[in-house]
């Protein structure tokens, strides 16, 4: 269905768009949407850092009788 649209069809998209919502609603919106994109990717670094952390500090609980057998 999307791929019979093309760059006229988008184009009239767009501004049907800008008349109905107007320029400045647009710019506070796409704004808004930045916002969310850098607050989304900063999380999932910080779960990433947490989970290496994690890791890290992980005990080995293997046994002792069981590490000397390897």
């Amino acid at each position: 269905m999307l791929n019979n649209i093309g760059l006229p069809g988008l184009l009239l998209i767009a501004v049907v768009v800008l008349v109905l919502f107007g320029r400045g609603k647009i710019s506070s919106l796409m704004g808004e949407v930045g916002k969310g994109i850098t607050a989304f990717k900063k999380g999932v670094d910080d779960g990433k850092k947490e989970i290496e952390d994690g890791m890290a500090e992980a005990k080995d609980v293997t046994p002792a009788e069981e590490k000397d057998k390897v």
